[in-house]
């Protein structure tokens, strides 16, 4: 029947009935095209922008997200063990140093390290491995590249990395790997770890030099050049084959290990150094900054760092393995059904930018990210404890089929003293005066309420800590021989430390000269000052809390909130006396911890991480002994001699290690926390044809709403017609 033929009353209900059905069949709320709606393809989210995927430059967890997808260092972590384990990245095997003394002579695996003048690192690569699709590599017919150099008139077509027809390219060799450690030298780009890996590799700093040399040199118009360089030796990284390089490290370094599973050993084809540094490329964000070049499972395809990273499948990946071995309970989780497969497993990632917690929060319960953090806003409805303190998913989320995955991780989060400053610190020259200030830290480390904080702020996700070294970590006690006693006491029962009164923080500090928070020879009350950059939505209840711990013993507590760059200039001149200060491991090993407090790493004189400025001549020669030594009975022996002069000495606060956790949905395999590994999402799987329904069920269109105005227009309606006809028959009467 021709609509047109019916009734106005009637065609309202035809429309309404068409966009009812319509609704019932589609999904009116998705953010992504409809095209996508069964692809292949992982959602996420990322809420702070990358600032560098240089993998010279790059050194923060937002970087390492993408970076670590992308580029392929030697060595990586097993993504299943724990304790973790290396394990060949591209690499053919995980290589075993050899030493030698100072006459070149090769010494046994257990030579003590002072008889060890260097160490040599030698590293075979897979042959075959391939670096992803770019128009560095693009060649022309004669052989000379595509793009390189390239004119003002044609970079101008060049908006974005996609813009370049032509890609091509070439074979994994070790001289890329060779390339991107002198990399860490070069004047312009101040890689962070140039200063510590001078320390080690054989050469480095020398070849830093060298190069400021050759710039300075330069016509200016010429400084910002591309350096050529392979044209400068450097001892310390050599080329034995196509195949096969060598890293020359002075003294013994065991942790140099597992520097080659970070994005500054990852390789840098010259090609692509060559193709970005060419004049008017970065005014176009073609960079290495903005479009990684790398062996790696993926490749980033999109960079919008405002609103949209997409990372998709590198096709000339060379297929790694899923992993056939774990932990014991990695079986029964699933983790192992994958077992031998293919890697990876989904075509593309997209990453959307959100700057808000409740609107990421609300788009993954929708089912539009696969998974999400837990915010404190939103935690109460994720989560709730149990009688006996465990955390479980509430009802509403295990509904929707979504899983928790919990993870301490190895970080500190803790309260500095300024070792440098006369109140706080422990540079007074009288014996007397360091005791009285080491009585002052040790009260201010019991008054403040670590438990209370956790539970108050993080909803209780983290762990109070007893020292520098977090769970997970050689040398990390656990239970009776892990506690600290001069904070806490032990009650005899199994996990039981509980900390001491705010009496026995009251009498240290009377030792301390400071009874009822007064000086006892002026009577001036006592005042300490605080740096923190804390701001925003919650800054404020933290500060009021943080007061009322120092209240606790009469102290006045002085908050200084300041911006991060001129709080980092403070802490670099050491014009601070408390701060907050936080620490994630770089590698699986309590040298990269303890090193945070070794004197010769002060940041006032050596620019060093040692924030606090600490120093002690005992701990020093202990971290000495320790930091070169295999990890044994031996050195856990002398870990526990440290930890106790530190717990003792009181420079840190020992404040709490976080406690991840995170949420995934139903549709999501694979996933298990990481805390030093990066490279993850290579091992993680969706299930799209799951998802596309769970989607439709959770976002169907609440249509009721249409059918009650429906009903009222269809009545309004009739009402209207009835009268215009009531008048009409009354005028025809009339006439």
């Amino acid at each position: 029947m021709n609509t047109h033929s019916l009734s106005a009353p009637a065609r309202i209900v035809a429309i309404l009935a068409a966009v009812w059905l319509a609704g019932c069949a589609d999904v009116w709320n998705d953010p992504y095209p409809a095209r996508d709606r069964h692809a292949n393809v992982m959602y996420t989210a990322f809420l702070d922008r990358p600032k560098h995927l240089d993998p010279v430059q790059s050194y923060s967890e937002d970087e390492a997200t993408f970076t670590a997808q992308i580029y392929e260092p030697p060595l990586q972590y097993h993504y299943l063990k724990r304790p973790y384990e290396l394990i060949p990245a591209t690499a053919q095997a995980v290589p075993r140093p050899r030493y030698f003394d100072v006459d070149g002579e090769a010494l046994p695996q257990d030579a003590p390290a002072e008889k060890v003048a260097y160490s040599l690192y030698e590293l075979s690569l897979q042959p075959g491995i391939r670096y992803q699709p770019h128009p560095a590599f693009a060649r022309v017919a004669g052989g000379a590249y595509r793009y390189v150099p390239i004119g003002e008139g044609e970079l101008k077509k060049y908006r974005t990395l996609a813009d370049f027809p032509d890609t091509d390219t070439r074979e994994l060799t070790a001289e890329d790997y060779v390339y991107q450690i002198k990399r860490l030298a070069h004047p312009r780009l101040h890689s962070p770890v140039f200063g510590l890996m001078s320390e080690y590799i054989v050469g480095l700093g020398e070849l830093g030099k060298r190069l400021k040399s050759h710039v300075d040199t330069l016509p200016a118009q010429a400084r910002g050049g591309w350096i050529d360089l392979r044209d400068f030796p450097l001892e310390g990284a050599e080329v034995v084959d196509r195949y096969i390089y060598r890293i020359k490290v002075k003294g013994k370094y065991p942790q140099f290990i597992y520097w080659l599973t970070m994005p500054f050993f990852a390789p840098m084809p010259w090609e692509a150094d060559r193709f970005y540094d060419q004049p008017g490329m970065s005014r176009n964000n073609l960079s290495l900054d903005w479009y990684p070049v790398g062996t790696g499972p993926f490749m980033l395809v999109e960079n919008n760092p405002n609103a949209r990273m997409v990372l998709a499948r590198n096709p000339n990946f060379r297929g790694e393995r899923y992993p056939c071995e774990g932990e014991a309970e990695d079986r029964a989780r699933g983790l192992l059904v994958d077992c031998g497969k293919l890697l990876p497993f989904v075509d593309k990632v997209v990453f959307t930018r959100e700057k808000e917690q409740i609107p990421y929060w609300n788009k993954f319960r929708q089912g539009y990210y696969d998974l999400s953090g837990i915010s404190s806003d939103s935690f109460d409805q994720a989560v709730q404890l149990t009688g006996r303190g465990d955390t479980v998913l509430t009802d509403e989320m295990s509904a929707q089929g979504i899983g928790l995955l919990t993870a301490v991780a190895t970080s500190d989060m803790y309260m500095g003293f300024n070792w440098l400053d006369p109140v706080v610190g422990g540079v007074q020259q009288d014996p007397a005066a360091r005791e009285r200030a080491r009585k002052l830290r040790q009260a201010i480390s019991i008054a403040i309420d670590q438990e209370e904080f956790i539970s108050i702020f993080l909803n209780g996700r983290g762990i109070a800590a007893q020292g520098p070294i977090p769970p997970g970590i050689f040398g990390y006690r656990d239970g009776q021989e892990g506690v600290n006693k001069l904070v806490y006491q032990w009650s005899g029962r199994a996990d039981d430390a509980r900390r001491r009164s705010v009496d026995e923080a009251r009498r240290l500090l009377a030792e301390a000269g400071y009874p009822g928070g007064r000086d006892a020879a002026s009577g001036v009350p006592l005042v300490i000052n605080l740096d923190t950059t804390a701001t925003g939505v919650g800054a404020k209840s933290r500060v009021d809390w943080l007061s009322k711990q120092f209240a606790k013993l009469d102290i006045q507590l002085v908050v200084r909130s300041t911006d991060y760059n001129r709080f980092q200039d403070k802490v670099r001149k050491g014009s601070v006396q408390l701060f907050y200060f936080g620490w994630n491991a770089d590698y699986p090993d309590p040298e990269n911890f303890l090193f945070l407090l070794y004197g010769p790493q002060g940041k006032v004189r050596f620019q060093g991480e040692n924030a606090a400025n600490y120093q002690n001549p005992d701990y020093d020669r202990l971290f000495e002994q320790m930091r070169n030594m295999d990890n044994g009975p031996e050195r856990l022996a002398l870990i526990g001699r440290m930890v106790e002069i530190l717990r003792r000495d009181a420079p840190w606060v020992w404040g709490f290690h976080p406690k991840s956790y995170t949420l995934q949905h139903a549709w999501v395999f694979n996933r298990k926390p990481s805390n030093v590994g990066n490279n993850t999402l290579k091992y993680q799987r969706v299930d799209p044809a799951l998802r596309a329904r769970m989607r439709s069920e959770w976002n169907r269109p609440v249509l009721w709403p249409l059918g009650v105005v429906a009903v009222a227009l269809v009545a309004l309606a009739v009402v209207a017609v009835r009268r215009f006809r009531a008048r009409e028959w009354a005028r025809m009467l009339a006439d």
